[in-house]
C-alpha cells in the first residue's frame, strides 16, 4: 500500500525518460512510480494538487546555515546608510551586554552603503569598553574596536580597525567558540527558512575552521539536531581545509594529511553526511579581496590570496590524495588560475576521474579558463543572486571588459561544464526561484543587464538547482529528479516557471515543501 499519492498535478520530474507526470506515488519516503504505475494501487492518503506544479526539491549547494541562523537573532545594520545610525545600533547592543570583557556582535555591515569603512576609533565612542565585532556581510572581513585590536598580535594587519580574511580569522580566535546548543538552534532556524523557499537539501560550506567555522566541534551541533529529530532538511557538511593535519598512516595509503580516523567525503547517511573539503584561495568582491589578475577598476590593488600560493596548491593536492571531493573557493580569475593548476597537478599525481571537484563561486572566469574547467571535470557552483543584489557595484569595479565574465551561465554550459546553482546564504537572498529568474534575465536590482550573453533558459536554470545540485553533492543516485527509487523530496509551486513571463518567476508561491514524503514547510496548506 502506498503511503501517499499526489494527483492532478503538473509534475516536472527533471528525468528525460519520463519528463512530465500527473500522479506520483510515495512509500516510506521514496518515489515508487508515476502515472499509471501508481493510479490503481491502494493508498492511505491521496492529495489533490489541483493543477499545481511539482518539481524535485531545490538543492542549495553552498550555504552557511549556522551563520544565517545567528544573523537572524543578532543586531544588524543592514541597509543603514549613515555612520551615525550604525553607531547607534552598536551603542544599543553594547548597552545590553554585561561585563567589560564581553563581546558585542553586530551583523549586516557593508561599507559600500556608507561610502567608507567605519574605524576602530568611531566604535570606541559607543562600545562602553566592550569588544565590538562588526561582521562584514561578505564573510570576508570585519570592523573591530580598540579593545579587540589591543588583544591581537602586532603583526596582524588592519586598516583603522578593518580586518580582512586571515586577520579577521585571528580576531575570531580570540573568543570562545559558540556552544553546540546555540549553533543547533541557529541551524534549525535557517533550515526552516530554506524549507519555506522550496529547498530540501543543502551543502554547508565550511565547518570547524577557516573563515566561517564557529567551533572546532561544530559537527556536533548538527548531530545534536539529528539526534533530537530537529534536522528538518538534508545537510551535507564541508570540512574546512585547515582541519586536515598530518597523520601517521601506512605509506601505501598515500595520504599526507587527513581528518582524524581518515574521515572523508561520503561518510554519513541520507540526512547528515560529510561532503567536500572546503578550501579558500581568495576573498570576495564585496570586500575587494577577490584575487584578480588585473586591478579593480579605479583602484590600485587586485585583491589577495588567502595564503602563500604554494601552500594553497599543496593543500589542494593533499586533499585530493586523501580521497576528498574538493570545494575550492575561487572568486577572482587569479584564484581560479591557482585552483585549476593545483587540480591538474593533483589529477596527474593520482587520477580520480569521478572526483567531482567543484569551484565555489567562480565569480570572474576569463574565456581562456572555460575549456580548462571542462577538461578537468570541474563543476561551477555559482550564486546568481549576487549579481541581482550587487551587480551594479560589481560591474563598476570589474570594468566594461570583465563585467560580462562574472558568474557565468551560458559560457559554462556551452563548454560542457556542470553549472550548479546556490545562494551562499546569508550573504544575500537565498530564494532559488529568484536566482532562477536572474539566470534567465541577467538583470540586477536596478534593471541593469550584467553579462546578458550569459543568460540561460528556464529549463537549464531549473536543472542547476535540481539535477546539477545532486550531481555536485554526489546525491545523483537519490535526489535531483522525481524518478522511482529516489527520495520523495519535492516542492509544490503555485505556477509553472516555464510558462510564465520570466519576470514573474521569483514571485511564484511556494505552496508546500515535502521532505521524505512528508509536508515540511510552513506554506499554504493543500
Amino acid at each position: 500500500m502506498l503511503c501517499t499519492r499526489l494527483t492532478n498535478a503538473n509534475i516536472l520530474t527533471m528525468d528525460p525518460d519520463h519528463p512530465v507526470a500527473h500522479d506520483l506515488g510515495i512509500w516510506r519516503g521514496r518515489i515508487v512510480g508515476l502515472d499509471e504505475a501508481v493510479t490503481s494501487l491502494p493508498v492511505r492518503e491521496v492529495i489533490d494538487l489541483r493543477g499545481a506544479t511539482v518539481l524535485p526539491g531545490f538543492i542549495d549547494s553552498h550555504v552557511h546555515l549556522a551563520w544565517a541562523g545567528l544573523k537572524q537573532s543578532t543586531p544588524s545594520v543592514a541597509s543603514l546608510t549613515r555612520i551615525d545610525d550604525v553607531l547607534a545600533v552598536v551603542a544599543e547592543a553594547a548597552s545590553r551586554t554585561d561585563g567589560i570583557s564581553a563581546w558585542v556582535d553586530v551583523m549586516g555591515y557593508d561599507q559600500r552603503t556608507l561610502g567608507r569603512h567605519l574605524t576602530a576609533a568611531e566604535l570606541d565612542t559607543v562600545s562602553r569598553g566592550r569588544r565590538v565585532f562588526l561582521m562584514h556581510d561578505s564573510g570576508h572581513g570585519c570592523v573591530v574596536n580598540s579593545a579587540v585590536l589591543d588583544l591581537l598580535p602586532a603583526d596582524i594587519p588592519h586598516q583603522d580597525g578593518f580586518l580582512a580574511e586571515g586577520a579577521m580569522a585571528a580576531a575570531r580566535r580570540l573568543r570562545l567558540p559558540y556552544a553546540q546548543t546555540e549553533l543547533a538552534d541557529a541551524v534549525e532556524r535557517a533550515a526552516r527558512t530554506c524549507l519555506a523557499e522550496g529547498v530540501t537539501a543543502v551543502a554547508e560550506a565550511g565547518i570547524g575552521g577557516g573563515l566561517l567555522g564557529h567551533s572546532p566541534v561544530e559537527l556536533g551541533a548538527y548531530q545534536l539536531l539529528r539526534d533530537q529529530g530537529r534536522l528538518p532538511l538534508r545537510v551535507q557538511l564541508m570540512a574546512a581545509g585547515d582541519t586536515l593535519r598530518p597523520l601517521e598512516a601506512h605509506r601505501d595509503d598515500g595520504i599526507p594529511r587527513s581528518l582524524d580516523l581518515g574521515l572523508r567525503t561520503g561518510f554519513g547517511d541520507d540526512w547528515l553526511s560529510l561532503g567536500a573539503l572546503k578550501i579558500y584561495t581568495d576573498g570576495g568582491m564585496m570586500a575587494r579581496t577577490a584575487a584578480l589578475t588585473a586591478p579593480y577598476a579605479g583602484m590600485d590593488h587586485n585583491g589577495q590570496l588567502q595564503d602563500d600560493p604554494d601552500r594553497l596548491a599543496q593543500l589542494i593536492v593533499d586533499g585530493h590524495l586523501a580521497g576528498w571531493q574538493l570545494a575550492i573557493h575561487a572568486i577572482g580569475d587569479r584564484a581560479a588560475d591557482l585552483a585549476l593548476d593545483a587540480v591538474e597537478r593533483a589529477q596527474r599525481r593520482r587520477p580520480r576521474p569521478d572526483a567531482r571537484h567543484r569551484i565555489e563561486h567562480a565569480g570572474l572566469i576569463r574565456p581562456d579558463q572555460l575549456p580548462r574547467f571542462a577538461r578537468l571535470g570541474l563543476s561551477a557552483v555559482v550564486q546568481p543572486t549576487f549579481l541581482y543584489s550587487f551587480g551594479d557595484d560589481y560591474a563598476e569595479v570589474m570594468g566594461e571588459r570583465r563585467a560580462p565574465w562574472m558568474y557565468r551561465g551560458r559560457g559554462f554550459l556551452d563548454h560542457g561544464v556542470t553549472l550548479v546553482g546556490s545562494s551562499d546564504r546569508p550573504v544575500t537572498d537565498g530564494s532559488p526561484l529568484r536566482a532562477i529568474q536572474f539566470m534567465v534575465e541577467r538583470g540586477s536590482v536596478s534593471g541593469r543587464l550584467v553579462g546578458p550573453d550569459e543568460a540561460i533558459t528556464v529549463e537549464e536554470a531549473l536543472r542547476a538547482y535540481t539535477v546539477a545540485g545532486a550531481y555536485a553533492c554526489r546525491w545523483d543516485d537519490s535526489a535531483g529528479s522525481l524518478t522511482p527509487g529516489k527520495r520523495a523530496d519535492l516542492v509544490v509551486l503555485g505556477d509553472d516557471p516555464r510558462h510564465i513571463d520570466p519576470s514573474r518567476i521569483g514571485g511564484i508561491e511556494v505552496v508546500a515543501t515535502f521532505v521524505d514524503g512528508h509536508e515540511a514547510a510552513m506554506g499554504k496548506k493543500l
